[in-house]
């Protein structure tokens, strides 16, 4: 039954993660730029700002770094969106 496992897809958000990983564990060997979280951390909010209302003081951005992995986490907490309503007629 492994080979069944073998041919399924992931899902994007472990995938997505896991590039982020490697990305962020590759620029901080490269640069060693000590503001790099604060810089990624606006990038990310603007991003998803572009299709969800966030408020900035409901954001939690982690690194750490394990031996030699440096890894980012990001907590957004999303407000729940109402459906629109249907307009009077």
């Amino acid at each position: 039954m492994m080979i069944l496992r073998f041919f399924r897809l992931r899902r994007s958000a472990p995938v997505a993660r896991d590039r982020l990983k490697v990305l962020l564990a590759h620029e901080r060997a490269m640069t060693g730029r000590p503001d790099l979280v604060a810089v990624l951390r606006e990038e990310i909010l603007a991003v998803i700002r572009k299709h969800v209302p966030v408020d900035p003081g409901k954001v939690n951005v982690r690194a750490d770094r394990d031996g030699s992995t440096s890894t980012l986490s990001v907590d957004i907490e999303l407000s729940t969106m109402e459906p629109p309503r249907a307009a009077a007629a």
